[in-house]
């Protein structure tokens, strides 16, 4: 399936890529528009205003992928406390990780373009779920 976000991805658009990636559809590629009026017909998309995969109550949309799509992995649920926390800076969480995904990210963002950012972010969120999935196994705090 074709998914659709807004261009100039950022912490939870690139997130939500891997968690669609990895979790929900093995199969899916990314498209990017600068108006929600451009989103193609027949595509999902995401992050965005008034689309129902984005921003609920004091979710990002990151968590609201995993809800609507009962994804319970305590892991996915640590690293959606790390986008939240990057996204939104609420300090709902306590999510240390959050500054230094958000710097490694933007940097990307300066020197790349929406594919290659999805292609390199996607890359780090499978070391983050790696060192996620260690630490929960280990029992220690994966910060």
């Amino acid at each position: 399936m074709r998914w659709v976000t807004r261009a100039g991805v950022h912490i939870d658009r690139v997130g939500s890529a891997w968690l669609i990636r990895r979790f929900i559809d093995d199969v899916a590629t990314f498209g990017f528009v600068t108006d929600i009026a451009d989103v193609p017909a027949g595509t999902i998309p995401f992050d965005m205003r008034g689309v129902d995969f984005t921003h609920h109550g004091d979710d990002c949309t990151f968590e609201t992928l995993l809800r609507r799509h009962d994804l319970l992995d305590p892991v996915l649920w640590r690293i959606a406390a790390i986008v939240h926390e990057a996204d939104l800076e609420d300090d709902r969480y306590d999510a240390p990780e959050a500054a230094g995904l958000d710097v490694v990210l933007r940097g990307l963002s300066m020197t790349l373009d929406d594919d290659e950012i999805l292609l390199h972010g996607i890359a780090i969120f499978d070391g983050l779920y790696a060192y996620c999935h260690r630490a929960l196994l280990a029992g220690t705090d994966a910060s």
